[in-house]
């Protein structure tokens, strides 16, 4: 059954909408939940749930809360228009008319940067799942828009994107290597076809100059790493365990992120 909604709307006039982690912001005909300190210079995690999630699901998660807080930021829950993120490749039963993800996105940045004390230059984006397809996604098409990427367990549906704009932030993707409900290499849903995740890191890795790849094992995690003159990474790191997500990838993110800040003591 194709599924049809009405046309989104962004307009941003009017007042803002009191909301916050335990109720709906509006944003258009869309919504998203924020928790946020109230100072300047926060930064954000920009999160994209998987399929049947909700923002409401988000915040709902003590330890991802507990992690945004230690790292001074705000937590941004994004919210699909419907079970499913409407995004290329995705199964015709999940797509709906006139559902602009990318649109989406923009118009939730603009507000976030109009509206409140978040730092431009301090916004990360993470995804699970579905979500992480919407975080590759934005990879893809607004590559310039955040300071880095987080998708765990999931990439592009297939045919894959022709081309991507220049990667400019770093990029570090999580997955199980045992992972059935969305296999490294991808599988049959529906009509659809999940991508293939070394395909989407050659895809990526066009846009930029990559060195050759340093692989590293620490702990749980089994990483693959290339970086180009500037620094910029592109890694992949695989764990023993199937279709799921930790905060803990989230602070091995950050932590590399912050190796790379400059100024950093």
């Amino acid at each position: 059954m194709y599924k049809v909604i009405t046309a989104l709307s962004f307009a941003l006039a009017g007042p803002a909408m009191a909301c916050g982690a335990d109720s709906d912001c509006a944003l258009g005909n869309r919504v998203y939940r924020i928790v946020e300190a109230d100072r300047p210079g926060l930064g954000a995690l920009i999160f994209f749930h998987g399929v049947g999630g909700s923002a409401a699901g988000t915040m709902a998660n003590e330890a991802l809360r507990e992690f945004v807080e230690r790292e001074d930021l705000a937590l941004v829950a994004a919210e699909a228009a419907l079970d499913d993120w409407n995004i290329p490749g995705s199964p015709t039963t999940y797509q709906a008319d006139a559902v602009d993800e990318l649109a989406y996105f923009d118009a939730l940045l603009e507000k976030l940067e109009r509206e409140t004390e978040i730092d431009p230059t301090r916004m990360f984006v993470a995804g699970f799942s579905a979500g992480a397809m919407v975080v590759w996604t934005l990879a893809c098409h607004r590559s310039d828009a955040v300071a880095g990427f987080i998708p765990v367990s999931g990439t592009f549906w297939e045919p894959l994107p022709g081309q991507c704009g220049s990667l400019d932030a770093d990029l570090i993707h999580y997955h199980g290597r045992q992972d059935d409900v969305v296999p490294m290499q991808g599988r049959p849903v529906a009509d659809s076809h999940q991508g293939d995740l070394n395909a989407a890191f050659a895809l990526i890795s066009q846009t930029s100059e990559f060195s050759r790849s340093i692989s590293q094992e620490r702990s749980e995690l089994s990483c693959d790493r290339r970086e180009d003159e500037s620094g910029q990474r592109l890694e992949l790191c695989t764990f023993d365990g199937g279709h799921q997500f930790r905060v803990s990838f989230l602070q091995d993110a950050f932590l590399k992120f912050d190796a790379n800040r400059p100024n950093q003591n």
